[in-house]
This record gives C-alpha cells, structure tokens and sequence, in this order.
C-alpha cells in the first residue's frame, strides 16, 4: 500500500521512518526541529564543556583522531582541530550522489544528532536543517567510506560548513561558501568536538538504505502482483495458497505470502473446483508465496534496523549519563548482513519471477501460443523478452552475491576491519532497480497471456494490476520495440502507482 509522504517531518518527537527519508529526499517536505532539541543538544554541550575544563583525556576533543589517539591537543589546538578534521577527511572519488541522495544524508545525521549524543554545539542543527530547507545540496563523490563511521562522506557533506568544497544551490554548482551565502546560511564556528560530532556517523549508509528499502519494498509487491497475475494467466493450481494447507507447516512468511496472494485473487474462478489446468504447476508458480514471502520478510528484518539507525546515536566518544565515553555504536554490521540477506532473498525472487515469465511462452507449459503472438513464426512476439528477462536475473545474482568484510588494515592498523556497508547499499539499491524491470516486464507478459485466454474472471487484485498494465502497455500484436515500455513501466512501479492502485485492498 502506497504511504501518504508527510509535508513536514519533524525531528525529535517521535521516530524517523523510511516514509520520511524518502519525503525529504524526492518530496521537498519541510524539516522542523523539536524545542527539545534545543534542550537537548545545550544539555550534552554543557557536559562537553566541563569535560574540557577538567582537562579530561577525551577521544576527538583533546586527543587526535584515529591512529593519532596517542596526540594530546593543546587548548589552543582544539577548535582548529576540528575544522582540519573535517577537512581532511573529505577524500571521496568517483561520481557525485544524486540531489536525494544527499538531502538522506543530510536527514540522517540530523537525526542523530538530535539525540543530544554527540556534544555538538546546538547552532549546527538549525544550519543543517536550514540546508535542507533551502535546497542546498553539498557535492558527495561515493567512493571513500569502509562503513565503520562514514567519514569521508561525511566530510564531503559539511565541507561547505568549513568553508569549503562545492554545492548546488539554485540549479548550479558553486563554491561551499558562495552556495552558503547565496542560500542565506551563516557558517558555522566550529568549536571543540564539533567535526568529530559530524563526521563519526553511518549517514550515508544509514540515509541510502532507506530510500534503497522505499524502492525494494515496491519492488517486491509488484513482483508478487506479478507473480498473481500469471498464475491466473498460466491457470495454475491454488492450493498451495489455501489456509488450512499451509497451516500444516505454519512458516510466518510463507503464511504471510498466502495470505497476500490470496487477498491478490479473491474472486477469480481459479478457485473454482477443476479451473486448474493441472493437478501440480512447475515450482516457480507453486513457490511463489514462500520465495516472495521470505524476501519481503528480509525486507522487514532490514527495515527494523534501518530504522533503528536513523533514530540512534552512533557517535563516539558519547554523551551518556553526564560523562563522555566510546563507543562502537558506529559499527554497522548487523545491517550490512541484513542488507546481504535481502539481496539474497530478492534474488530467488528474480529467478522464479524470470522463469514465470519463460513458461507462459512455452505452449508446452502453458498451452499458450509460443511467445504469446498470434501470427505464428511470422512474428517475435515476446521471443527476445525472454533475453532482457534472464539478463537482469543474471545481474540481481551477481549482485547478490556477499560482499564480505574488508580484510585490509588502516589507520596504521588500528581500524582492521570493515564492514562495507555503502557498498552493500549501493548494490541493493541496484537490486531493486533491476527488480523492477523484471516485474514490468512479468506485468506485461502476464496481462499478454490472460487475454489471450479470454472469459476467464481475474480476482480483484489481479483485475486491478491487469487494468494498469493496459492503461500504460497496449497489447503486443504487431511487433515493436518493447524495452521503453518496460522501463517506462517499471518507473511507474518505482514511484509507487502500482502500489496506489492496490492500495484499495484489504491489507
């Protein structure tokens, strides 16, 4: 079901969702901040400042960063520090991230700072938010973070805030603080612990997975409206749906898949006794509710964490309990395995969905004409789909495969190991790109086959995802060139219209 984008979203009185992430990010909504931000943020200043007074030894606030720990900073040294830090951290390559891309960053690490957690001076939230409010966009190349705090990115990001890197402002790509002015920002001063307090979060990963998952979550429902659709075009058996058969071994996401097909063709006579056309179907239309239901049970576990990381704190050292201490709240492994696990559960998705789409072509398998062309040999029909279809489930297994975690030492040995979480967001994201593709184009075979059979009765889901195929994708009688109608298609499915129109079902 489509979820209505918020206008404003504000920080600091309840938990941020992916919903948000994506408002900000693609819908322009407003960012606010709470009072008790505010409150907040002065409260874990204050515990910063005496920390500073007694001359505690405070990792990032009187020692150096990283391998340089060992470093005591001079009082003088302090402040300056800070802005060097970030500064010097904003060594990404490769090509920039999208507008999005960055206004998810920039939420993210709001967001987290907002917890009070990290020390910083207040005054650097509403700079944030006034950013994003403004439509001032930093220039972020992707390449540089190994996911254990996203560093280099993150210094790419707030490098206008130090007076310097690039930003777009205004449709054009200015100097950071040219872009500043032009947008009506001050800079920032920078204070003890400030760039730290930036820098030493997981945005990137953290901001990207979100509007990754926004994409997958749709993905994986038109895949599965998909995958109804050409059970009712290949007249396949339902029993593997009933209740009372899958209550036998009650797996929650092969119950929760059921329970979304059967919702999906409540009302085609596919439930009819001796509808059918056999007695048992090739594995990839009887497996769709466990295949499709685990993957969007992974989707949740990934989701949960998500989640949890955009209203967590994983700055270190903390403010905790009035004192300062480190953490490794910065680590994301447990979301970089969940984000793997996806990957992998979207790929048997693609398999089935890819072989789906194979078979009702086949008149040996669905007793249809082959490629779903009524000319004969004289036409391709759907022949060369099949290509498209098989390399992009070739593309989500490659993808799919685990990244693993990074063997090779930095900071002079002291950070050894990685989890390379923005990686495995990156090819998430891809993922469920390609995921989309494969279901416009299971969307549009299926929808060819149903009216090929012509009189039979779709159920209220499939009736409705069959109707937006055809609104958008005519039937294939003469042959031509189908691939734009795919991508332009598989668009529609990434900005939610599927999803609206089956939003009228019961949930």
């Amino acid at each position: 079901m489509q979820d209505l984008a918020p206008l404003v979203v504000t920080i600091g009185t309840g938990p941020l969702s992916l919903e948000a992430v994506h408002a900000v990010a693609y819908g322009g909504a407003k960012v606010v901040l709470a009072p008790s931000v505010g409150e907040r943020l002065r409260a874990a200043r204050g515990v910063v400042e005496r920390s500073l007074e007694r001359g505690e030894a405070v990792y990032g606030l009187t020692t150096g960063l990283g391998a340089a720990v060992d470093t005591r900073l001079a009082a003088d040294q302090i402040a300056a520090f800070q802005q060097r830090a970030v500064r010097a951290r904003a060594v990404g390559v490769g090509p920039c991230l999208t507008r999005a891309e960055v206004r998810a960053l920039l939420l993210a690490r709001l967001a987290g700072l907002a917890r009070g957690a990290s020390g910083i001076s207040p005054h650097f939230a509403g700079t944030i938010s006034d950013m994003l409010n403004a439509g001032l966009h930093p220039q972020v190349r992707r390449i540089g973070s190994l996911g254990e705090a996203d560093l280099s990115s993150l210094a790419q990001l707030f490098l206008p805030l130090a007076g310097e890197g690039e930003a777009e402002f205004g449709g054009r790509v200015l100097p950071g603080p040219e872009a500043m002015r032009a947008a009506g920002i001050a800079l920032p001063e920078f204070g003890p612990k400030d760039g730290l307090a930036l820098l030493n979060a997981n945005a990137e990963s953290v901001g990207l997975a979100a509007l990754a998952l926004h994409e997958m979550r749709l993905a994986l429902e038109a895949l599965t409206a998909a995958g109804a659709l050409s059970l009712e075009a290949y007249r396949a058996n339902l029993s593997p749906i009933a209740a009372d058969l899958v209550s036998l071994r009650p797996v929650p996401s092969q119950v929760s898949g059921s329970n979304r097909l059967r919702i999906l063709l409540a009302g085609s006579d596919l439930f009819e006794p001796g509808a059918a056309r056999r007695v048992q179907d090739p594995l990839s239309f009887r497996c769709l509710a466990p295949v499709n239901g685990a993957a969007l049970a992974a989707w949740e576990a990934a989701r949960d964490l998500v989640e949890i990381e955009l209203n967590g704190a994983a700055d270190s050292p903390a403010v905790c309990g009035g004192g300062m201490a480190s953490t490794v709240n910065f680590d994301t492994t447990a979301l970089a395995l969940a984000l793997e696990g996806l990957g992998l559960a979207a790929a048997h998705a693609a398999t089935v969905s890819a072989f789906r789409t194979v078979k009702l072509m086949s008149p040996a398998s669905s007793d249809l004409p082959r490629f779903l062309t009524r000319h004969g040999g004289t036409h391709a029909g759907f022949a060369t789909t099949q290509k498209t279809a098989s390399a992009l489930e070739a593309e989500i297994r490659r993808l799919a495969q685990p990244f693993g975690p990074m063997t090779m030492p930095v900071a002079d040995g002291v950070e050894d190991y990685a989890p390379m979480t923005p990686r495995i967001v990156e090819k998430t994201a891809d993922i469920a790109r390609h995921l989309l593709r494969l279901a416009a184009i299971e969307l549009a075979v299926a929808a060819e086959a149903v009216d090929l059979r012509e009189g039979i009765r779709l159920g209220a889901g499939t009736g409705l995802a069959h109707g937006f195929v055809r609104r958008h994708v005519a039937r294939l009688d003469d042959d031509r060139p189908m691939g734009r109608e795919y991508e332009a298609l598989a668009a529609r499915l990434g900005a939610g219209e599927l999803a609206a129109v089956l939003g009228s079902l019961p949930a």
